[in-house]
Parts: C-alpha cells; sequence; structure tokens
C-alpha cells in the first residue's frame, strides 16, 4: 500500500545556503500561522545559540498541509560539524530538496550531504536558491550541480531531477530560471510529484526506527522517528533493541505518542506506516533502537555515523577561581552531563581516562565541541578544556591523519598571501577557479593545519574571505607543521589588574583585560609578538612620591583589549595551556600555574 496523502522530506545543503528561511517560507504560505500571528524570522532555529550565530545546529521537524496531503519537512544543519544530524534523518524521509546559493554554487558540505542521499536512494529536487542575489550565475550552478551529480555517480534517473529557482526571502519559486516566481505553489506541486510517497505495509507487525531523542523533564526521553511497517498505539507493549545487537532486548509500553503539525507535537492514539511521530515511556531508548510488537523483535538497519576527527579533554576546574561561579562543579556533574549529550548527538565520543577528574571528549571538528561547552556553561556548570587535538588512526602499520577538503573563496589580490600561509600547513591546492570578481581555491589540508588559522585568514583577507570545509578521507601523515607564531603574556601575581600595570604590559604585546580584572599567577593575559611566554605585572601599582614632574600624572592611555570569544580562545590555546570555562568568564591559564616551576622545567628541557 502506497500512503498518497503523506510526504516525508528533508532539506539539505551547505551552510548559509537559506534552508531554514525557505522553511519560513512554506509554512507560512501552506497557512500553518494565523494571518495575524507575530512568527520570529528562521522560525526553526528554536534555541539561543542558534538564533544568536544564525545556524542550525540539531536537525528539526516540521509538517504542512498541501492539497489534503500532508508534508512532513526535516531542517537539517548546513555545517559540516553537525554532519551526524543529516547523517541520522535521512533514514527518516523518501527523498531530499538539495538547495544551492545561486551565486555560491555547490559548496564543500554540498558534496557531503548530496552523497549521503544518493546512498540511500533518495529522489533528489533541485533547488538554486537567493536568484535575486546582484551576482546570481543561475545557469552556471545548474551545470556545477549535475556536474557534482555526475561526480558522485548518480543513476540516470537521479541526474534527470527537476530543478527549481527559488527566492527563499521573497517566498518565490519557479521552474525556469528566466520567470520570475509568484509564490511557492511549484515548489509543493514538484514535492506532490516528483518525491515518492511512503510504501506503508499497516496490515504486519508493527517496526519503528528511532532517528532522534528529544529530552523534557517531566517525560524524560522523548523519541523520534518513523513506522516502517505495522500500526503502533497508546498503551502498546512492546520490544525494544538494536540492529547490532549491542544491547540486549527488552520490554517496555508506550505512553504517549505525538504527531508533528507545523510547529507544535499533537497527541494521538494511533498511528501507521509512513507517518512521522514522537513518543515517551520507554526509559532507555537510544538513537538506532528498533521498536516492535512485543514478541516479534525484527531490528531495522541503522545507518553508520562518520567517525569523530577531533577530541578535546574535559575536566574539572583547579584553578584558583573554581566554585565561584558555577553551579555545577564536580566530576560527577560534568560526567552526568557528557554522558547525557551522548543520548541525542550521534557523533560524539566520551571516554573516562587515567585521571578520574578528566574525560576524552571526541566529536567532528572544533565547532561541533565549542557548541557542546558552550552550551554547558550556559547551563550552569565550570570547566577546564585542552586544546583541540586530531585523532590518528595507524592503517596498514602507518600513520595515518585526518585531511579536510578546504574551499576558500578570496578576494584575486588576496590569493598569495592565503597559498602562502595554507603551503606552510601542508595543504595541496587542487583546483583554482574564478567566480565573479573573487578566486576559488580548493585544498585538501591535514585538520590540525586549519588550528588556529581562521583569525590569521580574516586578517589576510580583511575579512572578505569566505572558508568552508568538510572531512575528506585519512591519509599517511604529512609531517610536523610549525606552532602558532606568538607567545603568551602571564600574570606574574594573583590580584586585580589596574591601569598602571596594564599600561606597562601593553608595550609587550596585545591585551585579552581591562583594568579591574581579577588575574591570578598563571593566568593569559595577552598575546606577545615573540615566540616565547612573557611574565608580566598587571597588578603592579605607581610608586607614590612627595615629589611631582610636570606631565607624570597625565592619563595613561590604554589600547582597548581584544575580546576573546570561545572559538576565538580555544584557538589561541598552546599545549602547555587550558582554558577555564565558567557561566561568567572565559580564562586561558597555564596547566602549571607557578612562573618559577615553568622557568625551572624549561630550564631542564
Amino acid at each position: 500500500m502506497v500512503r498518497e496523502d503523506l510526504r516525508n522530506v528533508a532539506i539539505i545543503a551547505h551552510v548559509d545556503h537559506g534552508k531554514t528561511t525557505l522553511v519560513d517560507q512554506m509554512l507560512r504560505q501552506s497557512g500553518t500561522f494565523r494571518d495575524n500571528q507575530v512568527v520570529d524570522e528562521r522560525v526553526m532555529d528554536s534555541n539561543d545559540i542558534e538564533k544568536e550565530r544564525g545556524i542550525t545546529i540539531l536537525a528539526k521537524n516540521t509538517s504542512i498541509k498541501y492539497k489534503d496531503v500532508k508534508i512532513n519537512v526535516i531542517d537539517t544543519p548546513g555545517h559540516a560539524d553537525f554532519g551526524g544530524e543529516v547523517e541520522r534523518v535521512l533514514k527518516m524521509v523518501n527523498g531530499v530538496l538539495l538547495l544551492v546559493d545561486a551565486a555560491e554554487g555547490p559548496m564543500p558540505q554540498t558534496r557531503f550531504v548530496l552523497q549521503k542521499a544518493l546512498e540511500l536512494g533518495h529522489k533528489i529536487i533541485i533547488v538554486i536558491n537567493k536568484i535575486d542575489r546582484p551576482d546570481a550565475r543561475l545557469n552556471e550552478v545548474g551545470d556545477e550541480v549535475l556536474e557534482l551529480l555526475m561526480d558522485l555517480d548518480a543513476t540516470d534517473e537521479q541526474l534527470d531531477s527537476p530543478i527549481l529557482y527559488c527566492s527563499g526571502r521573497d517566498g518565490t519559486a519557479s521552474l525556469s530560471p528566466n520567470a520570475q516566481g509568484e509564490n511557492m505553489i511549484p515548489l509543493f506541486d514538484e514535492i506532490l510529484r516528483y518525491i515518492p510517497a511512503p510504501e506503508a505495509d499497516d496490515q504486519g507487525a508493527m517496526q519503528y526506527l528511532v532517528s532522534a531523542i528529544d529530552y523534557n523533564e517531566y517525560v524524560g526521553r522523548i523519541a523520534i522517528g518513523r513506522i516502517e511497517r505495522g500500526v503502533m498505539r497508546v498503551n502498546q507493549d512492546v520490544s525494544i533493541g538494536d540492529y547490532h545487537n549491542s544491547k540486549k532486548e527488552y520490554r517496555g509500553k508506550i505512553v504517549t505518542m505525538y504527531q508533528i503539525e507545523g510547529l507544535n507535537r499533537v497527541p494521538c492514539e494511533s498511528a501507521k506506516a509512513g507517518d512521522i511521530v514522537c513518543i515517551s515511556g520507554i526509559e532507555n531508548i537510544t538513537i538506532g533502537d528498533t521498536i516492535c510488537d512485543f514478541g516479534s523483535f525484527e531490528p531495522v538497519p541503522f545507518v553508520k555515523i562518520s567517525e569523530p576527527t577531533v577530541e578535546m579533554t574535559f575536566s574539572v576546574n583547579n584553578s584558583p577561581f573554581a566554585g565561584r561561579e558555577g553551579k555545577f562543579v564536580t566530576t560527577r556533574h560534568i560526567r552526568d552531563r557528557l554522558f547525557r549529550e551522548l543520548l541525542k548527538d550521534v557523533s560524539l565520543r566520551v571516554s573516562e581516562t587515567d585521571n578520574t577528574d578528566s574525560f576524552r571528549v571526541a566529536g567532528r571538528g572544533e565547532m561541533h565541541l565549542s557548541i557542546l561547552i558552550e552550551n554547558m556553561r550556559r547551563e550552569g556548570y565550570e570547566l577546564g578544556v585542552s586544546t583541540p587535538r586530531v585523532l590518528f588512526k595507524e592503517i596498514e602499520g602507518k600513520l595515518n591523519e585526518p585531511i579536510e577538503r578546504l574551499v576558500i573563496d578570496v578576494p584575486e589580490n588576496c590569493v598569495g598571501s592565503v597559498m602562502e600561509k595554507i603551503g606552510a600547513r601542508k595543504g595541496e591546492l587542487q583546483q583554482m577557479t574564478p567566480v565573479g570578481s573573487r578566486m576559488r581555491l580548493e585544498f585538501l589540508i591535514p585538520a590540525r593545519g586549519l588550528f588556529g588559522y581562521k583569525s590569521e585568514f580574516l586578517t589576510d583577507t580583511k575579512g572578505e574571505g569566505i572558508m568552508n570545509s568538510v572531512f575528506y578521507q585519512y591519509q599517511p601523515y604529512k609531517g610536523d607543521i610549525p606552532k602558532r607564531a606568538s607567545g603568551s603574556l602571564v600574570a606574574f601575581e594573583a590580584g586585580e589588574a589596574v591601569t598602571y600595570g596594564l599600561y606597562n604590559a601593553q608595550e609587550r604585546g596585545e591585551l585579552f583585560i581591562t583594568a579591574g580584572t581579577p588575574v591570578y599567577e598563571g593566568m593569559v593575559v595577552g598575546a606577545s609578538p615573540k615566540q616565547e611566554d612573557l611574565v608580566v605585572n598587571v597588578c603592579k601599582k605607581k610608586h607614590l612620591t612627595n615629589t611631582r614632574a610636570s606631565g607624570s600624572d597625565d592619563a595613561l592611555r590604554l589600547i582597548p583589549p581584544r575580546n576573546m570569544s570561545l572559538e576565538d580562545a580555544l584557538e589561541f590555546l598552546a599545549d602547555d595551556e587550558l582554558l577555564e570555562v565558567t557561566p561568567k568568564n572565559i580564562r586561558i591559564r597555564k596547566r602549571v600555574l607557578s612562573n618559577t616551576q615553568r622557568a625551572k622545567d624549561r630550564a631542564k628541557m
């Protein structure tokens, strides 16, 4: 049986190509909102960090009604570090909308998500978005997408995918690059025509695959997934297990069940094959589990999620200021929070270390881990974080490291400095093509070569450069890469920074703090242009005398300090430094706080 009243579709694209804005217009034009309803922009980006940064981090479900057909839409992240979110939700759908920016064309993450969709045999509708951009290249971008499909060994049917031309901001879609669209109806019609309706056997034994986990303090874990077969009912007894048999089959009960209608979850008593539903009442449910009728357990295979490539050490904060600002500061608190994150993030790995106070946390990239750190500090956690490290692999007796496919768009006059810096970091140029008045450079570069490069890149390109990377493959170790060129300015003693001490310290380098900031011995207060660290006394006050000289009492002028974001601080970290993260502050510190002890350790080396 085919469910003609239903379509399940995911929207996939590179970061900033306009997925969430397009979903806004689909919801508006399908009548999901009242005419007088006040709705935020990018309504699907619901958590604070997504709103602040303008990026999607978690895949989210919504649904729209068009011509008596319910279209379940899944908005996915575009950033490479959250690729695990895309991989797991593709099992819930029968087709995808591939969004491509009309000026930028296919980018690294476009290739990654398209490859995953092709592997699952999904039907694809190509949507060239942002056609209202003045630098749009509609026909060229269409050709580039077809080239990408051929490059990824798409079938003849997938190569014949329909192409639509949209402006997500204006809410228009058309089937021709020359025609101006009026609304989103051509897109809705194409979804109904081209995306296959789910094949649904609602007579067989019930089978449901968990593709996502939400958490609610009142009901505990909420599983989100698609019913593969049969009918699911509230209060039904079920068997739960996973395909790989790493978890023993056990019994449970469906306590509540919700269908997704627009942006709301609506309680329902039953749902049948093809429906995407949320269920609660099963305590230890995790992503990849299968739920079946009790007594007839038959697991569904789950996609193999790509492995993490970067790890950090999360540890208990043991600085002199520990426990002053955080609500959760102990090992037990940090451990519980990290293992709770594993329930909903399939790309994350957490493992214990020899030291009971620290944990190894591995993820897809620096941003993946920095979002976790930011969420923890907002929840009241206090912790210490080490510098990011790549995860090496031994393949056939040789040491291999993760290589990233890096795509850079820069003004033509910046190409030389970018190529010089990337070359020093073991990057190999693969392609160089002009895109309008800019140049697009494509490199293969070790993942560790990108650590700390973003701020340099923005300086070299005067803020006009765009860089994006996605994991390519493991390759033999490329050799040593030079460490950062600058050292640190380290506080000499504990106290409060004063203007006189900062005035003298700013001659040695760039400061990170202002007058009145509490500091402790071993805390990093600035960056030194020289490679070695310098100890500075920012708490030093001016000695008072009873003689006055003209001009000596003039106000001391301080250069404004550099405000470090969490990502900036992680980029700056050296191997012998830690990042102290609290709900109110981010401080960089030396692992060994004592200045004399560090000097002794250096003398021994």
